[in-house]
């Protein structure tokens, strides 16, 4: 099909967060009533790659959180750091982070299991990690009183800029003394706690 790639390009674009190939497939089809081979989408994506490689474009394309989405490139994130600080002064506080690692690791797990972990309350911490769509409610336990499971959210992966939850560093990455950051004994309660399975 002439001017495929163009198509590719206008709905990864146009997307507000990664698509999927699935989805850039069924979009095309719908709309040409055509049926695409995998290979052909294929091929158009990697031109795009390959394309937005060049150095005289300040952002690139790239297959994250299981889609695919244009990125500014590392050149520039200083830049564009700036603007983002300039625009929100609200970043995640050290409760959401912990709580949201937890999330990341232990999920599906419910605000019991949460507070258990961190030892304290963690309403406030849940409720805006859910607004900012890092942690999405998957459902219900079959435990007493049947309550919500978290998981990660729609936005977790792309905000950390990882390809599945499987990019993850794994806990015994956090004993590599290179990894180590602030009180080593912290981060290797963390680390133990991420690796042991929660008990009933």
């Amino acid at each position: 099909m002439k001017h495929l790639a163009q198509h590719i390009e206008s709905l990864i674009f146009t997307a507000d967060a990664p698509i999927s190939f699935t989805d850039i497939r069924a979009c095309l089809e719908e709309t040409f009533g055509l049926e695409f081979h995998q290979e052909e989408i294929e091929k158009a994506i990697q031109g795009l790659i390959e394309k937005y490689q060049d150095e005289s474009f300040a952002f690139e394309l790239i297959e994250i959180a299981e889609g695919y989405q244009f990125l500014t490139k590392g050149a520039y994130h200083n830049t564009v750091g700036t603007l983002l600080k300039q625009r929100t002064r609200k970043r995640l506080s050290r409760a959401a982070l912990e709580t949201l690692a937890i999330v990341a690791y232990k999920q599906p797990v419910s605000k019991t299991e949460i507070e258990k972990i961190r030892g304290v309350n963690s309403d406030y911490a849940i409720q805006k990690l859910l607004e900012k769509e890092l942690v999405s409610i998957v459902g219900r336990s079959e435990g007493p009183g049947k309550p919500l499971l978290y998981g990660a959210g729609d936005k977790f992966m792309n905000y950390f800029g990882l390809k599945s939850i499987k990019d993850l560093p794994q806990p015994k990455e956090f004993r590599d003394p290179e990894n180590l950051i602030g009180e080593p004994e912290d981060i290797e309660e963390l680390a133990e706690n991420a690796a042991d399975p929660i008990e009933e």
